[in-house]
């Protein structure tokens, strides 16, 4: 702080006129010449002094006295002259500064406006905590478009108010699409008053150099979460889209509650609207706004009905939605990464989008580029598949699945369409209950179709399909596929017709897709694969998994381009005579097989080339030599593995000749990638220590029938602890010897995503620490109950997609 002079003077003109120049603001600014003025006046007062005195001695000659007031004036201007010469002394010897000037104080925090918002509150609790931790230097926010970031972020900014002396300064600062660094930082510099000569000759290291040199935190929004990990957040916060509730307020909230009540029926319809538009606040406000005005039930049903058939009708949806929905899309990488984006609205709405299929498909279209080791293209497609889920263009379900919200399909049609101008560039009716194919006006410009999830019994068109590329018909009731339409389909790369369980054969005419990389056939009742199947030669994918029916691909050897051949749960096994001809397959790199012959086995295992290729593997009905399971570790590439019904041998490795130690060893063969095992109806098993060498392992069911007549003999899975970081399920039924499972207080990662159905009651725990981990994780479950609850539902055997969620305090539910 600066001194401070105090005076107190009467209200006389003169030393009035002393104190303006001594106090004002600009006495600094012409020092000397307010001093010479100062001095002036001073001896102007002085003057007046003496002519008072002259005064007082004549009139006190003439024997009158002096008054009072008069001796009191003269006393306060002899006091006032000699502080002014100490003063002067003093202002004189401080009055030389370097700078004279500085700005207008500047305000801590301009408040943003805000509208009243639904559903905020607690990331706004949990945001507004995180930033002021003295730990935390940098926040970002990430979120899809529309879902509320601004404005949450808005009311973070202005909760600053409400915490006075907490920062010196808060700046905000608006990034527009295109915006560069330079940009930012002038905008910050102009809030932080850094403008200049000197500032404008600086490059951008040296501006920001010295825009950290005080104590900072920096807090932004985005849509893409590498953004986040870029700017150093790591652990950045995701806005999500509202909950049920939550929207269903913020939508009353924009039609009011008078709407509402006119009519019964316009609340439950309300309600449907509201559910379309799934939770994101922005298609939630401008819907319900647009609604405020309707108030006849007519409307209402109306709305209904369009956002069910074509959401990019409804008003305003093209104008105040999907443009800012596009922003995350025009922000992408590249080209191919934006047409695996609108690939993905061919599934249907609210469906879960399985990886592994996705990415097949993408690769044989060509998003993936060219490719000589198919691994690498699935890697890449995995890579994209985590781009948008970082852009929040996707959603992650669970480590297999990801799903698309509404909203944001809507805007990748719409974009597919060319913004609306050519909606049959994609034909897509998936899982909306057609019983035929839909009408187009002009087959000639369909380049994908999407009719998967319908009812529909026949494939049927009028003209020539000959710009499409994609027809996706799984989940219908199809027959067979005509081969009038093959013969318009030349440029078909990609031809889903799964889970078609009516569907027996395909026609002769299929060679005549001659540009067809990926065909699918799993889950459907086809015998045999037609004589002109050999002559798809730019076939690369074949999915026959699942076809309990057919029993032979004999000739499979001549499709020369398959790169992936799926087999696993179909009736063809892996004999002699199969494996002979999948030896020929020479750029064949996927895998997954049946066999349930001992010598087609040993054959696949004596080619390395070809176990490298197997993912997927089902070993059965091994029953009369045993089988060391341990013999597949050179399957390096191996996903899942299923035994049943096989005669295992026992081979029990000690601990002095295996420990964890060997996990770490890059020369000792692994099952790497080996994360779901299943082993059904082997009576001889004993010890599982082979597990030891899948570390990545997610789900191990072991499960033997109540009919065998020797009792199951499982007394151990390994002698010590395993970790298992990625473990989430273990099932083990009737094995009543079994005491102890392989794990400690530390094997497991994440234990509230780990379920444990055994029989428990007679289990030894490593100790009291590792029993309190996995307690709440265990599910008792009793095989015969089960059994007949599935015979109930109409299953005969157990399923792996049988999942039992368990609540303590309620009854069982069931979730098949």
């Amino acid at each position: 702080m600066g001194n401070c002079v105090s005076f107190q003077i009467s209200c006389d003109q003169t030393m009035n006129r002393i104190l303006t120049f001594l106090f004002s603001k600009g006495y600094i600014e012409k020092l000397e010449e307010n001093l010479n003025y100062l001095v002036k006046e001073m001896k102007f007062l002085m003057a007046v002094k003496d002519e008072v005195l002259i005064k007082v001695g004549r009139e006190q000659w003439l024997n009158q006295q002096r008054r009072p007031t008069v001796q009191e004036w003269l006393t306060r201007v002899d006091d006032a002259y000699a502080r002014f010469k100490i003063l002067f002394k003093k202002l004189r010897l401080e009055g030389y500064f370097k700078e004279v000037t500085e700005l207008p104080p500047r305000p801590e925090v301009v408040k943003r406006p805000t509208w009243g918002t639904v559903g905020q509150e607690e990331m706004l609790e949990t945001a507004s905590n995180r930033l002021i931790d003295d730990n935390v230097g940098i926040m970002g926010l990430h979120g899809m478009g529309g879902v509320g970031k601004t404005t949450l972020f808005k009311k973070i900014h202005n909760k600053y108010t409400e915490i006075s002396g907490k920062f010196h300064i808060v700046i905000w600062i608006v990034v527009s699409q295109g915006a560069n660094i330079t940009k930012v930082q002038e905008d910050i510099a102009q809030k932080l008053h850094l403008c200049g000569d000197e500032w404008t000759k600086k490059n951008e290291s040296d501006k920001a150099s010295e825009m950290q040199e005080d104590v900072c935190k920096v807090a932004f929004t985005t849509r893409s979460e590498d953004v986040c990990k870029r700017m150093g957040d790591h652990d950045p916060m995701q806005v999500k889209c509202l909950k049920e509730d939550q929207a269903w307020e913020l939508f009353k909230l924009k039609v009011g509650d008078e709407q509402l009540r006119r009519e019964p029926r316009i609340d439950v319809l309300a309600r449907k609207v509201a559910e379309k538009c799934h939770g994101l606040p922005l298609a939630l406000s401008v819907i319900g706004e647009t609604m405020a005005s309707k108030t006849t039930v007519q409307e209402w049903e109306d709305a209904v009905y369009v956002l069910n058939r074509d959401a990019a009708e409804f008003s305003d949806m093209e104008n105040d939605i999907l443009p800012v929905l596009k922003y995350s899309y025009d922000n992408l990488l590249d080209d191919k990464v934006r047409l695996c984006f609108l690939y993905c609205a061919l599934f249907p709405e609210d469906g879960h989008i399985d990886k592994e299929g996705l990415i097949e498909y993408w690769i044989c279209e060509g998003f993936m580029g060219e490719y000589q080791v198919l691994k690498r293209a699935i890697n890449k497609g995995y890579g994209v598949v985590s781009t948008l889920i970082r852009a929040n263009l996707l959603t992650a379900v669970d480590t297999k699945t990801v799903m698309m919200h509404d909203a944001v399909r809507e805007m990748a049609l719409w974009i597919a369409s060319n913004l609306g101008e050519n909606k049959e560039n994609f034909v897509v009716q998936a899982r909306v209950g057609l019983h035929q194919v839909p009408k187009v006006k002009d087959w000639g410009a369909v380049k994908r179709i999407s009719l998967m999830g319908n009812k529909i019994e026949e494939m049927t068109c009028s003209s020539k399909c000959s710009e499409l590329t994609t027809l996706l018909l799984q989940s219908n009731k199809l027959k067979i596929l005509s081969g009038k339409i093959i013969q318009y389909m030349k440029k078909l790369v990609v031809l889903d017709l799964s889970s078609n369980i009516n569907m027996s054969g395909l026609p002769g005419r299929i060679s005549e897709l001659t540009s067809l990389q990926y065909l699918d056939l799993s889950d459907t009742r086809v015998e045999q694969l037609p004589v002109g199947f050999q002559e798809l030669k730019k076939l690369t994918h074949l999915n026959l998994a699942s076809t309990s029916r057919l029993c032979s691909i004999s000739g499979i050897s001549k499709v020369s381009s398959l790169r992936s051949l799926k087999l696993f749960g179909s009736n063809v096994r892996g004999d002699v005579n199969l494996v002979k001809e999948l030896q020929l397959l020479e750029h064949l790199q996927v895998l997954t097989i049946d066999v349930s012959t001992e010598l087609g086995l040993k054959q696949i295992l004596g080619d390395q080339r070809l176990v490298n290729c197997i993912f997927r593997l089902h070993i059965h009905d091994f029953q009369e030599k045993p089988f060391n399971l341990p013999l597949l570790v050179s399957m390096e590439n191996l996903r899942e593995l299923r035994v049943t019904s096989v005669h295992v041998s026992y081979t029990k490795c000690s601990g002095s000749e295996i420990d964890s130690s060997d996990l770490h060893n890059p020369t000792r063969p692994c099952f790497t990638n080996l994360s779901n095992v299943n082993i059904f109806d082997c009576r001889s098993i004993k010890d599982l220590t082979w597990l030891l060498f899948a570390p990545n392992l997610v789900r191990l069911s072991i499960q033997y029938s109540d009919e065998l007549e020797e009792l199951p003999r499982l007394e151990s899975i390994y002698w010590s602890h395993l970790p298992f970081p990625f473990l989430r399920l273990t099932e083990i039924r009737n094995c009543p010897k079994l005491r102890k499972l392989p794990l400690n207080a530390t094997s497991v990662s994440r234990v509230e995503k780990l379920s444990i159905s055994a029989p428990i009651s007679n289990f030894e725990w490593e100790d009291e620490d590792t029993l309190n981990r996995f307690l709440p994780s265990i599910l008792k479950m009793d095989c015969i109950f089960f059994k007949q609850w599935f015979i109930l539902l109409g299953k005969r055997t157990f399923t792996e997609d049988f999942i039992l969620d368990y609540d303590q305090t309620k009854s069982p539910r069931f979730n098949m």
